[in-house]
C-alpha cells in the first residue's frame, strides 16, 4: 500500500471530515481534536437519554463485557429482567431506575468510542442531540484545519462481521455537520453527508421505513426508533471524560 495512497484517505486540509465504521475512526481520529461518534439506533441515542438523566455512561466493545467491574453492565435487549433493566434499548433505559453509573457496550458506537477514546477528544452525537453537539463545537472552535472535527457514522455489521452502512447514522452525521456552520471548511465526504440530511425531506419516515428502523421495528422494539426520532430534543453534550465516562458538558464549558 503506498504511502499516498493512505494519505489521500485521511482528508487532510479540511476543518470537517467523515467517514464509516471502526476502521474510518482509526485512521481518522488520531489527526482530530474531536471527533464525534453516531450511532443513531441505537447507542449514542442511549448515552442521550442516559446523560439527560444523569448517568456517566462508559463505553465498551462487546468483546470487553467480561472484564471486571464493580459498576452495573447493561444487557441485550432481549436479556432485560426486573433485577437487570438496563440494555441498548433508549425505551428501556428511559423506564429504567436511575443509576449513577452504566456499563454500555454495544458492537458498533460503544466499541468505536472505546477504541478510539485515547487519539482525541470524543462527543456522543445523534439526533436528539445534533444542533446542540455542532454549535458546541463550532463555539469552541473545532472543525477548523487547526483543531480538526472527525464525523464517524457507526454503521451495523452484515452477518459476516463486516460493516453495513446505515442510513440513520448517515444522516445522523449530516445533521451533526449541518449544525456546526463551518460549509467552506467541509471535506467532500462531510459535505455530502450533510446535503444528504437537508436533503431529506421527511427524516422521521426515511429512517423508520430505513433497513435498521424495520428490523428494529419487526423485532419488537419499535420506541427505540421513536426515541431516536426526537430530533433535537435534548440540548446536552455527551463529552467523554478521562477516557472513562460521557457526561454532559457544563453550560458554557469550552474544550481542552
Amino acid at each position: 500500500m503506498t504511502l499516498y495512497r493512505m494519505e489521500a484517505w485521511l482528508q487532510r486540509g479540511y476543518g470537517v471530515r467523515f467517514d464509516w465504521g471502526p476502521e474510518g475512526a482509526r485512521r481518522l481520529a488520531p489527526g482530530s481534536a474531536y471527533a464525534v461518534v453516531v450511532d443513531v439506533l441505537s447507542f449514542t441515542t442511549s448515552v442521550s437519554v442516559l446523560v439527560d438523566a444523569g448517568t456517566r455512561v462508559h463505553p465498551r466493545a462487546w468483546h470487553d463485557v467480561g472484564e471486571q467491574t464493580a459498576l452495573p453492565v447493561a444487557v441485550g435487549r432481549r436479556a432485560v429482567t426486573a433485577e437487570q433493566p438496563w440494555s441498548l434499548s433508549p425505551a428501556a433505559l428511559r423506564d429504567a431506575k436511575h443509576i449513577p453509573d452504566l456499563v454500555l457496550p454495544s458492537p458498533n458506537g460503544s466499541a468505536i468510542a472505546a477504541a478510539i477514546k485515547d487519539h482525541c477528544g470524543l462527543v456522543a452525537g445523534s439526533l436528539r442531540n445534533a444542533e446542540a453537539v455542532g454549535r458546541w463545537l463550532s463555539d469552541n472552535d473545532v472543525g477548523t484545519p487547526d483543531r480538526p472535527l472527525t464525523v464517524i457514522a457507526a454503521g451495523e455489521r452484515w452477518p459476516d462481521g463486516s460493516l453495513r452502512p446505515a442510513l440513520e447514522d448517515l444522516l445522523g452525521a449530516g445533521a451533526i455537520i449541518a449544525a456546526c456552520g463551518a460549509a467552506d471548511r467541509l471535506s467532500p465526504e462531510a459535505r455530502t453527508a450533510a446535503q444528504a440530511y437537508q436533503g431529506t425531506a421527511d427524516l422521521r419516515a426515511a429512517i423508520m421505513d430505513s433497513a435498521s428502523g424495520r428490523e428494529l421495528t419487526a423485532i419488537g422494539f419499535r420506541d427505540d426508533v421513536t426515541i431516536a426520532l426526537e430530533i433535537n430534543a435534548s440540548g446536552r453534550v455527551p463529552v467523554l471524560r478521562d477516557g472513562e465516562a460521557f457526561t454532559a458538558a457544563d453550560p458554557g464549558e469550552g474544550v481542552d
